[in-house]
């Protein structure tokens, strides 16, 4: 199988298979080939794989998974910044790079999703490795808020009285917080560059974000209440039989109500698919064009730069768009009220 195929020795997966070492940018080697954890990478194929050991018992699949879940403990770094990074070089499993805008850190977003996956770890092993470094990852968090005179430069706030505002990225050797910003009109005169000043950061991808500690705290204390013996009858790894698969893989609303699939289904009829608001698009490649280097600066602070910017950023003309996420959370819709889960 090609996911066995791509999975490193150590356990974990590379963000592309077949590697490849083809790109290295400003001195920094081709990161694709790091072990990644970023967007999911690495709990996601562990997830597939349980899926396909759950649902055809192949007994091959589980020395993987159980690979890639106990590296995933050695991946959490040591105190005081006891999370986890988004890559790791092989070699040494140490915090790597990736994107120009992604510095090589300890990532406290990615710590909160790696906690919540520990705890599921522990669902399915009853092996209490998995908890035992959840305590200093959530110590870690808290260490990383902000004072109020940060948050007011942020200029953004949480409903959530709990949450605490912490900087995205944490200099595994130092602690400081690592923000990044950009100069420049394109992406051709453009440069990211990472300071300890959480002002003006780049728009594209938060350099800070909110955590919830004190609900981080009680789901783990909640893990720690499941009776032992119920994880080791129902883990589909530790028993010996074919465990079923969840009726639908994706979330199928409890209720619904008569007007929700009724608009649904006018919908439909008419036009034969559902429109819904384009969220992001960006500008057609063009050729032939002599880029401008003048070094302007309204780069800094936008999703993109001029007109010859292919990246994507927020859609705000109205356009329609034919979206999977929409298709799949109306045809949920729709099947809970076939399940007659209608109000």
């Amino acid at each position: 199988m090609f996911i066995l195929e791509s999975q490193y020795p150590v356990g974990g997966w590379p963000q592309r298979y077949p590697l490849r070492y083809d790109h290295p940018f400003e001195g920094k080697e081709d990161y694709s080939s790091f072990i990644t954890l970023n967007d999911d990478v690495t709990p996601e194929i562990i997830d597939f794989l349980i899926q396909c050991y759950q649902a055809m018992g192949l007994q091959n699949i589980k020395e993987p998974i159980m690979r890639a879940m106990y590296l995933t403990i050695t991946l959490q770094q040591g105190e005081p910044y006891a999370g986890w990074a988004d890559q790791y070089t092989v070699t040494d499993l140490k915090p790597a790079h990736a994107r120009s805008y992604e510095p090589r850190s300890v990532n406290t977003g990615t710590t909160v999703g790696m906690i919540y996956q520990m705890m599921e770890y522990y669902k399915l092993t009853a092996d209490t490795r998995f908890l035992s470094g959840i305590p200093a990852a959530i110590k870690f968090l808290e260490s990383q808020k902000l004072p109020e005179t940060e948050v007011r430069k942020w200029h953004r706030k949480s409903d959530n009285p709990d949450e605490i505002l912490v900087p995205r990225f944490i200099d595994p050797d130092t602690g400081k917080p690592l923000y990044v910003h950009r100069k420049g009109g394109n992406i051709y005169n453009g440069k990211y560059y990472i300071d300890q000043n959480i002002e003006n950061t780049i728009a594209h991808y938060s350099s800070a974000t909110f955590v919830n500690p004190e609900q981080l705290r009680k789901d783990f204390d909640e893990v720690k209440k499941i009776d032992k013996n119920k994880l080791l009858s129902q883990s589909p790894l530790l028993s010996d039989e074919l465990c079923p698969l969840p009726k639908y893989y994706t979330h199928c609303p409890r209720l619904v109500t008569e007007k929700e699939i009724s608009n649904l289904m006018a919908q439909v009829k008419k036009q034969g698919y559902w429109l819904s608001d384009l969220p992001s698009t960006s500008h057609p490649y063009r050729c032939g064009w002599t880029p401008d280097l003048s070094g302007k600066e309204d780069y800094s602070r936008k999703m993109v730069g001029d007109d010859f910017d292919t990246s994507p950023y927020p859609c705000t003309d109205g356009q329609q768009c034919i979206s999977v996420a929409a298709y799949i959370k109306n045809m949920m819709a729709l099947i809970a009220a076939l399940e007659g889960n209608v109000k």
